[in-house]
């Protein structure tokens, strides 16, 4: 079974023509917006922010799962860094920038 747990193995999976068409599939199933802005009433699409197709279960710890559609979901890029715990890279100086 194939490991994705190297930058270039994800690197690879993520080039591959494969992901690229389940991708476009998961984007189409969830009509292009975030799954979670929709389950708080807010309706982010393509033309309101950059849209990624998420793992659920991420192929470093199930690379059996790497193309299951049901393992997919359409977020954006705010909310799918807010999944991972990813911010927009800029060190906070000031306590008050937290907020």
């Amino acid at each position: 079974m194939q490991q994705y747990k190297t930058k270039q193995e994800k690197s690879t999976f993520y080039k591959s023509s494969s992901w690229q068409k389940l991708r476009l599939k998961a984007l189409e199933r969830d009509n292009h917006e975030c799954v979670w802005c929709a389950q708080e009433g807010r309706v982010t699409t393509q033309h309101d922010a950059v849209l990624e197709v998420d793992h659920i279960k991420e192929i470093k710890y199930h690379p059996e799962l790497a193309l299951e559609i049901e393992n997919l979901r359409t977020l954006c890029k705010a909310c799918h860094n807010k999944r991972h715990n990813r911010f927009d890279g800029k060190e906070k100086k000031w306590d008050d920038e937290m907020w």
